[in-house]
């Protein structure tokens, strides 16, 4: 590969690396998928995570790469990125995920990936003048909006079924959601797999861009790099987290066919306005603040406030907690990789 600045074992494993954590993205994050169609009985978890797994990757065909170009270039200036600090911020998203996993923590792998770029650019930078604060501002300004705007609109979408469907008993009411579910649920796997894949496939570009085996125009990037992440997406999602399904679709609020579809929907609406904007939003923050939102819509006591609170917490320390890890990766990977 001519022109590259690192050799191309380094970038292959870099590669691995990224579609690893992709991977995980899949098997972390899948569960806000398919959390409200176990709960509520709509299919088993085989074919639950196989129903995900098909939409995370069709969705290659319907979003553009607007999120992978604010990851790619919105996030931190390229011209500081290199080999170590793609290394640092994929190891570090990865401890993240894996840790959060471990406990069910339902935590943001978008934000994960994003605090393990900042916090190893910023460690080989010795300060924060890499950061764009146009882009990694809108990133923090939506922690707070992506959870509220799922939360208005999956109250909002309860709301107005209660309304239409206000002189029939929930039985009958949930017998037309059945299936409705099912296609609220593909419509936030959709927006599942068109954020968060696009979010690895803007590290690789980073980092072939770093190689000189790409341009910030996004006709270099080589259509492999698009299938590979859509496809790791997809194979982690079809493994699945239960771990995090049982907190998401469970412990929150208890869920029903209506609310279910109330809140995959509400979340749907969010992450499909958010790729298109090309805004990499955290698909976990989303979901959660959907699935709170229809609860709260129905019975504020029916949500699980405690609970929530954890969650917000986590959600809290992801990018710092991230960010300090991958600048340890970062210092360790100068040496390893040489």
């Amino acid at each position: 590969m001519e022109g590259l600045t690192i050799s191309v074992w380094v970038l292959a494993l870099l590669i691995l690396i990224a579609l690893a954590f992709d991977f995980m993205n899949g098997f972390h994050d899948g569960a806000n998928s398919i959390s409200t169609i176990v709960a509520t009985g709509a299919l088993t978890p085989k074919q639950a995570v196989l129903f995900a797994s098909f939409f995370n990757f069709a969705a290659l065909w319907v979003f553009q790469l607007k999120v992978a170009a604010t990851i790619g270039k919105g996030t931190v200036d390229p011209a500081f990125v290199d080999h170590y600090v793609i290394f640092g911020a994929l190891c570090g998203a990865l401890a993240w995920n894996i840790v959060t996993w471990f406990y069910g923590i339902p935590s943001s792998s978008s934000h994960a990936l994003i605090g393990g770029l900042v916090g190893a650019t910023v460690a080989k930078a010795g300060g924060i003048a890499p950061i764009v604060w146009s882009g990694f501002g809108k990133i923090l300004i939506f922690i707070i909006i992506s959870p509220l705007v799922g939360f208005l609109l999956g109250g909002m979408l309860m709301v107005l079924v209660a309304w239409v469907f206000r002189k029939q008993s929930p039985h009958q009411a949930g017998r037309w959601f059945q299936h409705a579910q099912l296609v609220a649920a593909a419509a936030y796997s959709l927006g599942h797999g068109g954020n968060d894949a696009q979010k690895t496939i803007g590290i690789i570009w980073l980092l072939l861009i770093s190689a000189g085996a790409a341009t910030a125009d996004v006709a270099t990037l080589p259509n492999w790099v698009i299938y590979s992440c859509y496809f790791a997406i997809a194979w982690g999602t079809y493994l699945g987290g239960w771990r995090i399904v049982k907190t998401m679709g469970t412990k929150i609020t208890k869920l029903t066919s209506v609310s279910g579809s109330c809140a995959s929907m509400g979340g749907a609406i969010s992450l499909g306005l958010a790729t298109l904007g090309g805004i990499p939003v955290s698909t976990t923050h989303t979901i959660t603040g959907a699935i709170v939102g229809v609860g709260a819509a129905q019975d504020v006591k029916a949500v699980r406030w405690g609970i929530t609170l954890n969650l917000v917490i986590a959600w809290i320390l992801t990018i710092p907690a991230s960010g300090l890890i991958a600048a340890l990766f970062w210092k360790f990977g100068r040496s390893f990789l040489g």
